[in-house]
């Protein structure tokens, strides 16, 4: 998925349009923002008979850019579905010329034609909205055309970002330009009064830009008609409300409008009060609080876009809401901050600029406030706009674009009319300002009540990371399932639903029998999630929640139906593959490990238990089982529960570490199950811990580097025991490579099976010759080789070797992982070499490698279901295959 949006940029499915878009909004604000100064500041000064007039300017002036989306938005909507929409972009664009023109006529009149000067400025400002009626559907019906599902969250960021920058960029330069004086003399003709003063540049400015917008727009690929055959009809009032009706067809698309809608309102009503509430509430008049205003507006327009471009990063071109309730109740907050941060500021006094404004401390914290509200404004508003293209039905997206269009202009329309009644009445701004916080509370609780997943999974998910360090792997496997799917996990602990619930992507459905679900600590943890009672023993559940998959959900059943006693999987049972296959759904395996060795697991008395143990989720690629179709009934689910044991036992033996060491695996194990749990024991009853084996294999190890060096072959005779395994781990602690000989073959074949290895040493015990008489067969070997005895090497540990085997226990890993690097040992170099019998010839060595014999043992585990309380009887000897990796 796409995080970078440079790529973006570079495409001329992208960029075209961004300019264009960009340029138009620059264009949009530049004048208007003009036209309020020149109306409040310029035309008052010259005409007396508009001095009551101008103080209703600006909402004149709003009125009049946002009733064409109330007139025109329906028929808007229908054209761009109907026509290609490169080409109607090109045409409102070319009209953007003209009514610019009118602008700049309407400019150049001269003031004593103040009057028609009004009536053509005003003129502009209603076809200006009449434009942007055409032309907000085109521009938002034309981006999942051109853009994958991966880049549309990425692309609406930069769209609302650039809308925000131009709406601040456009109102600066409104704002300095227009009531810039000349020296130069002005060239009259008629009514018509030339000169390049502000109104001259201003003028001069927006024909530029509009036509800079349309030669632009020629770059825009063509879209393909959504919906040529389309009438498009005239009735405008039956029309609006068929595409509100479009709007309404889909839930999630319909819920995404009214959220856009309720940002609207919340950004008109501080855009409009950002001028009185500097001047009224933080005592900057004239001058200064043009500048100070300025400011205000300069923060949050950049926040806005900031935060729309950190949604994209955040979600990682994920088309999801799971980040609207945060930017809701982050917009409340900073709201509530902005209030209470005025409070604390008092009455201040007159701010005589902006460096002193900055220069006082509390007005820092009214900063901030203004700023956070917009960051988490562009959380909330960009992926609401990529759900509403995203899921909007294509043949029909832009009439729902253009009903978007409709209900926004409601909501600022009752936004305005809702402040002027508040202000008219004596409310004051910042109280004003408490309700719109009070109010977008509610809101976001109500969002927070449709997507629960999207505050209380971050939230548990957090929680359990804190606690388990979990680890997610495999997520991208989880993309590639289609919508049905059934989740297969095994099932170590009471933790697996909680922690499938907090970290799978979606809103996974979890299966929970009947009996726990009414358990009362169960009721909690079952609030916050999306659960289905299922009785084993009732087939109408299973053919019920077969339903609840073929309506393109993802399932979560365990198939051991139970919590593992072992360790190890249990019985599996053939239901979820049976829901699979009847829905026709995917087969996600999710292995669970970890989790085993918490408190909340059933292996009390088994095992090494932990209150946080390291969690690992693992998602392996989805797939399906493949069932000849004239298999039914009992032996079709025989086969699928044959299929799902296999998948369970691959499930479990793909995530295991069979990567690493043999001694590392040793460390590893040693730190699960404990330092104090005995691993093994001998015919003379000799036991040791994994603390002792490890601390035994390092002070031996270190007296076998006197005569062995890293990666030498060395041969071991020595007998199942004690001594032989801590001989054998010696020997892996130091990266030297054990050859296991057997002392059964003769002193022929041991002689053969050394020279085929190349050992020149051999490790064994007098006692151990002694007692299977293989004296003369030593000697035989003796005679090219220097053989070393066990209690030889015993005698020379003294008080020094005790204490560095006492401290690098203490720092295994890290001495084991010296010595592996400075042998250049990996889990691919030679482990161990083992000898065929040699009865049909010389025996042949047969190296393997750590990662061979790890990933035997794990093969075995994966099937075998036994657990760290079993007792292995090793009737083999080491140096047999079976011997070595299962005993």
């Amino acid at each position: 998925m796409h995080q970078n949006l440079s790529h973006l940029m570079k495409t001329r499915r992208f960029l075209p349009l961004f300019i264009t878009q960009f340029l138009g909004a620059l264009n949009d604000n530049l004048f208007k923002q003009a036209l309020v100064l020149l109306a409040v500041f310029g035309m008052a000064d010259n005409a007396g008979l508009l001095s009551d007039f101008t103080g209703q300017i600006a909402v004149i002036a709003g009125g009049l850019f946002i009733v064409p989306f109330f007139l025109f938005s329906a028929t808007a909507g229908q054209l761009a579905d109907k026509f290609e929409k490169a080409a109607l972009i090109r045409r409102v664009k070319l009209a953007e010329i003209a009514i610019m023109a009118l602008a700049a006529i309407g400019f150049s009149l001269d003031p004593a034609f103040i009057t028609l000067k009004v009536l053509a400025l005003m003129a502009v400002l209603f076809f200006m909205g009449i434009q942007s009626a055409f032309f907000g559907p085109l521009k938002y019906a034309i981006l999942p055309t051109h853009l994958r599902p991966e880049e549309l969250v990425g692309g609406n960021g930069l769209i609302e970002a650039a809308t925000f920058l131009a709406i601040l960029i456009g109102t600066i330069a409104g704002g300095l330009l227009i009531l810039q004086p000349s020296e130069a003399e002005p060239l009259i003709f008629g009514p018509f009064r030339l000169i390049l003063d502000g109104k001259g540049i201003i003028a001069l400015s927006i024909l530029l830009i509009a036509l800079a917008g349309w030669i632009s727009s020629f770059f825009i690929p063509q879209a393909t008609p959504a919906d040529p055959n389309l009438r498009v009809s005239r009735n405008i009032l039956v029309e609006t409300a068929r595409v509100v009706a479009h709007a309404r067809a889909d839930r999630r698309v319909f819920l995404s409008i009214l959220g856009i809608s309720w940002f609207w309102l919340i950004g008109i009503t501080f855009i409009s009060l950002l001028a009185p509430f500097v001047g009224d509430v933080l005592g900057a008049k004239g001058k200064a609080g043009s500048h100070v205003t300025t400011l205000t507006l300069t923060l949050f327009s950049i926040g806005i876009a900031a935060g729309s471009l950190m949604t994209n990063r955040l979600l990682k071109g994920e088309i999801s809401a799971k980040y609207v309730p945060v930017g809701a109740l982050g917009i409340s907050l900073s709201i509530l901050a902005l209030f209470f941060s005025v409070k604390l500021r008092g009455g201040g006094g007159d701010i005589e600029g902006v460096l002193p404004f900055l220069q006082d401390p509390t007005s820092w914290p009214i900063l901030i406030s203004l700023s956070l509200i917009a960051v988490f404004g562009g959380f909330y508003i960009v992926p609401l706009y990529a759900i509403m293209q995203h899921f909007s039905d294509p043949r029909r997206r832009a009439r729902v674009i253009a009903g978007n269009n409709i209900l926004n202009a409601l909501f600022m329309t009752a936004s305005s009319v809702v402040v002027a009644i508040l202000l008219s009445s004596g409310v004051s701004i910042p109280a004003i300002f408490l309700l719109l916080a009070v109010l977008n509370f509610g809101v976001a609780l109500y969002i927070c009540k449709l997507l629960p997943e999207a505050v209380v999974k971050p939230l548990v998910a957090g929680f359990l990371k804190l606690l388990f360090k979990i680890e997610l792997r495999g997520v991208e496997n989880y993309a590639k399932a289609g919508p049905r799917a059934v989740i297969v996990a095994n099932h170590v602990s009471w933790l697996d639903g909680m922690l499938l619930a907090a970290f799978l992507p979606r809103k996974p459905v979890i299966a929970v029998d009947t009996y726990t679900a009414l358990r009362w600590w169960a009721t909690p943890f079952l609030s916050l999630v999306e659960f289905y009672p299922i009785d084993p023993t009732n087939p109408l559940s299973t053919k019920a929640l077969i339903k609840e998959v073929r309506a393109e959900r993802h399932c979560v059943i365990f198939p051991e139906g139970r919590l593992t006693t072992t360790g190890a999987l249990m019985k599996v049972y053939e239901g979820p593959g049976m829901i699979a296959d009847k829905a026709d759904a995917d087969i996600i395996p999710v292995r669970i490990d970890g989790a085993q060795f918490c408190k909340l697991s059933r292996l009390k008395g088994k095992t090494h238990l932990k209150w946080f143990p390291k969690i690992t989720l693992t998602i392996l690629p989805p797939g399906r089982f493949e069932v000849p179709e004239e298999l039914v009934g009992r032996r079709r689910r025989e086969v699928i529960g044959e299929k799902l044991y296999d998948l369970m036992s691959d499930m479990v033996f793909r995530t295991c570490n069979h990567r690493r060491t043999l001694f590392e695996a040793l460390i590893d194990a040693g730190e699960i199950y404990g330092p104090a749990a005995e691993i093994l024991g001998d015919a003379e009853r000799h036991t040791l811990d994994y603390k002792k084996l490890i601390q035994s294999s390092f002070v031996l190890g270190h007296r076998f580097t006197d005569f062995t060096h890293a990666g030498e072959n060395v041969g071991l005779m020595l007998p199942n025991g004690a001594g032989g395994a801590v001989a054998f781990f010696a020997l892996q602690a130091f990266c030297r490579v054990p050859a296991m000989l057997n002392f059964t073959a003769g002193a022929r074949a041991m002689d053969n099976a050394c020279r085929a290895a190349g050992v020149k040493k051999i490790i064994t015990s007098r006692r151990f010759i002694q007692m299977a008489k293989l004296e003369a067969d030593l000697e035989i070997l003796s005679k090219r080789r220097s053989v070393h005895y066990l209690e030889d090497i015993r005698e020379k540990i003294g008080l020094a070797d005790k204490a560095y085997g006492f401290l690098s226990a203490r720092m295994a890993s890290r001495l084991h992982r010296y010595n592996a690097e400075t042998a250049e040992a990996d889990p691919d170099s030679p482990a161990v070499v083992l000898f065929t019998s040699g009865s049909e010839g010389l025996p042949k060595a047969v190296v393997l490698s750590h990662a061979n014999l790890l990933a035997n043992a794990h093969q075995l585990g994966s099937r075998i279901d036994f657990n760290p309380s079993d007792t292995v009887f090793n009737a083999l000897p080491l140096f047999h295959s079976f011997g070595l990796s299962s005993g």
